[in-house]
């Protein structure tokens, strides 16, 4: 299987252990040539593994790296919203849907020393999946990212580097260390298994719902979950299981937004902004790697873009948790932007909300 350039075109095999083609342009994937069909489904496998005939994964290196990942239930917050609890995973988030794919494709690929840079949960899911499969790791994190994830981080016996200054400055340095030492580089941005992996997100509710829901918010800053549910839709729609394309509400920080300010603007391209402080931090992305492929998305499936007013969103945290659901705050800000969409654009039901996190990870 190849790695196709997002910019130039050149194909090169996945086997390489390089982050992105030759040009500077970023990998992704062939679309998976199986049409989307229940009847293959591995009902025998519980894990999100069973969807496997629909992603591009090869070999049986999974199996030694699943941790039972995906599988979370959906459950009713009120009449017009559905959570799916994507927290209720190994790690505590909807990221083990990504890290047990990638770290699937290092451990087949022989993969001995991987890097990192995450706002959190994507390092702490890294981390636990490599030392699950005696994959040494290091991970770059913010300034301001939450004390409990870097324990956890370092609890799987990965190195955790606190990077001052913001998000996208700690992306940075932590491609310099790519650059300077060839350390292979286990980006859940970058690298498109991870998306392999949050495709599932979209399989398993229709597999548990028989249906996909009208309104559906992702959270969006980097895409991973985003690029996983778009790309699993269009599987869905193609194949003929849906008959439609679902309105999707992608969810920003009020502090950084620069995919609601670009809509807002009708930009062609992103537009830059100053990211400010949020508790939002895990959609704290003022310059995703994948900007250009994310806006395509959006102009194609008329994806609206809202923001969670920064206000509102401990109120949200404490709505979900009156319901029994303790949610991280960037995951409340899912909650309190349904709030304001239905402000702009009315009554909204059937809404699937994904809760990405769990509150104990985030109470700082």
């Amino acid at each position: 299987m190849n790695f196709v350039c997002t910019k130039c075109g050149k194909k090169t095999p996945t086997t390489t252990l390089s982050p992105n083609c030759e040009c500077g342009g970023l990998f992704e994937l062939p679309e998976t040539s199986v049409p989307f069909n229940s009847d293959l489904i591995d009902t025998h496998e519980w894990s999100q593994f069973r969807y496997r005939a629909f992603m591009n994964i090869e070999g049986d290196a999974w199996k030694e790296v699943t941790m039972g990942e995906g599988r979370t239930p959906i459950i009713k917050f009120n009449d017009d919203v559905l959570l799916k609890m994507d927290y209720m995973m190994p790690t505590l988030s909807f990221k083990d849907r990504g890290a047990a794919t990638l770290v699937a494709h290092m451990k087949a690929i022989g993969v001995k020393k991987c890097v990192q840079d995450s706002s959190g949960n994507a390092g702490v899911a890294v981390a636990a999946y490599c030392a699950r499969s005696g994959i040494e790791c290091e991970i770059y994190v913010p300034e301001g990212t939450s004390p409990k994830k870097i324990s956890m981080i370092e609890a799987f016996g990965a190195k955790a580097v606190v990077v001052p200054g913001s998000r996208d400055h700690c992306a940075d340095v932590c491609r310099s260390k790519v650059k300077e030492e060839g350390a292979y580089y286990a980006n859940h941005v970058f690298n498109p298994f991870f998306y392999e992996g949050t495709k599932t997100y979209i399989y398993e509710t229709y597999e548990q719902l028989g249906r996909i829901p009208e309104n559906i918010f992702i959270e969006l800053g980097n895409g991973t979950l985003f690029i996983g549910a778009i790309k699993a839709l269009e599987q869905l729609l193609e194949s003929k299981t849906i008959n439609h394309f679902p309105q999707i509400i992608a969810i920003q920080a009020e502090g950084c937004s620069p995919f609601y300010q670009t809509v807002k603007q009708e930009a062609e391209e992103l537009v830059d902004i100053i990211p400010q402080l949020t508790m939002a931090e895990g959609i704290a992305i003022g310059k995703p790697a994948r900007a250009k492929e994310i806006l395509e998305m959006i102009k194609k499936h008329r994806i609206r873009v809202v923001e969670a007013p920064e206000d509102k969103i401990l109120d949200a945290r404490k709505a979900l948790a009156k319901k029994g659901v303790y949610a991280e705050h960037t995951t409340a800000a899912a909650l309190c932007a349904y709030d304001k969409y239905c402000e702009d654009y009315g009554e909204t039901k059937e809404a699937l909300l994904c809760m990405c996190g769990a509150g104990i990870k985030s109470d700082h």
